[in-house]
């Protein structure tokens, strides 16, 4: 096998994560980018591949031409809370949807397991959806893995146990909300012989992002979406509201020193502001977005997708990025990789840098202002991470598989297990 145990050791120390702390970012630029540019550049192994990147983006174009793939897809997913429309901040339903969104991507990493396709598999039983739910006990149940299964514990846990789970007040506090409670909301389906990968860790995030909301923001994510609006005067943008998320909780600070230089992934952080502006997309585009009502909007594009271990799978299968016979044959191996190894690096800014490369390529065509709905601005990095993991998802599941472009065989996901993603 072509590598060594030493390159799969992790590329931050302590003493790295400090020097981390205290790098200043630019105010206006996306610093995942950049620093994806040079991780891609210095690691030299993952690579994208420019045809691929054009025949997939083509494809992709004529998805999103079809109507198929907006930000209000996002509303259509049987598991998710949907805010109110239209956007009324003083509703109950904003808070919970907002401190629902806010926790789950404080808990949004590592859900990959040993036994996918198997019942052994981590899994949660609850029903196919909201809609299902309101029946009560007619409703039809399924077992929800994978990512899912964190959506649908909460659900649960609001739903049938009335227990205030998304509340920062009830899981910052441990005579309320007590570890073996927060244990028995994330327990498994009876078959699964897996607990939820790293409960402790989750439990130790909870305690401390919900204390954070406690102590400075009201003990509400919209107490902390408040602040941000008077910091920025209303006019803050999607990575303004990044780069906040960043400096207020240490778990979403999401990055490596990698040869002497810092690299931002920043997937957690960048993954809750686009769910936010997905969840909360008005139905007419041209309206002023309400979380991000500034003379500028959102400026979603300024975000990249979000690298994790599923979108470098899909990627690769359509043939935009190439790995290496060496990178292969350790996927296939089921070795884990260290966070901040080299190839993990790789494979994440890669990505970050491959999406990057598809978004500028659909948005050059003389079509593009056709791809989504009328008056939306251009197609962000943000959509095509979620059609991209949607797919990958409905690939994983056989319920589609890619046709009218060449691609390569499903390779492994990289284990990586971590908070990070």
């Amino acid at each position: 096998m072509a590598f060594s145990v030493s390159s799969l050791q992790p590329a931050s120390s302590e003493s790295d994560r400090e020097k981390l702390e205290a790098v200043e970012l630019p105010s206006e630029q996306n610093p995942v980018v950049a620093s994806s540019e040079y991780a891609y550049k210095a690691t030299n192994l993952v690579q994208v591949n420019p045809t691929g990147v054009k025949v997939a983006a083509n494809h992709i174009k004529r998805k999103f031409k079809q109507g198929s793939y907006t930000p209000r897809t996002w509303r259509t997913h049987p598991l998710h809370i949907c805010p109110p429309e239209p956007y009324d901040p003083s509703h109950p339903l904003t808070r919970t949807a907002l401190d629902w969104i806010f926790l789950i991507s404080s808990l949004n990493f590592s859900f990959w397991s040993l036994h996918e396709g198997k019942k052994e598999r981590y899994g949660v039983e609850w029903f196919t959806g909201w809609e299902e739910a309101k029946k009560n006990t007619k409703g039809e149940r399924q077992v929800h893995t994978g990512y899912w299964s964190l959506v649908a514990s909460l659900n649960r846990a609001l739903w049938e146990e009335d227990i205030p789970f998304v509340d920062p007040n009830f899981y910052s506090s441990e005579t309320m909300c007590p570890d073996s409670l927060i244990e028995h909301v994330f327990r498994p389906v009876h078959h699964s012989t897996e607990l939820l990968p790293l409960i402790h860790e989750r439990i130790r995030i909870m305690r401390e992002v919900g204390s954070i909301l406690c102590n400075s923001f009201g003990g509400s994510f919209k107490g902390f979406l408040d602040e941000f609006h008077r910091r920025h005067h209303r006019q803050g943008s999607a990575l303004d509201l990044v780069k906040m998320v960043v400096e207020t909780f240490p778990t979403f600070r999401d990055q490596v020193w990698y040869q002497g230089r810092p690299v931002y992934f920043w997937k957690r952080a960048q993954i809750l502001v686009a769910e936010l502006w997905a969840a909360f997309y008005p139905e007419t585009p041209s309206f002023p977005h309400p979380l991000f009502p500034g003379h500028s909007g959102h400026r979603i594009h300024q975000l990249t997708m979000f690298a994790d271990y599923r979108v470098p799978q899909i990627l690769h299968h359509l043939r935009i990025l190439e790995y290496p016979s060496s990178l292969m044959r350790l996927l296939r191996s089921g070795i884990d990789l260290a966070p901040g190894c080299r190839e993990e690096v790789s494979l994440r800014a890669a990505s970050i840098i491959a999406v990057e490369r598809l978004r500028e390529e659909i948005v050059s065509a003389p079509e593009c202002g056709t791809l989504v709905q009328s008056n939306d601005e251009e197609v962000s990095s943000v959509l095509i991470d979620f059609y991209l993991w949607d797919l990958a998802k409905r690939i994983e599941n056989g319920e589609e598989k890619v046709e009218g472009i060449e691609t390569a065989e499903l390779a492994p996901i990289h284990r990586t297990r971590s908070i990070w993603y």
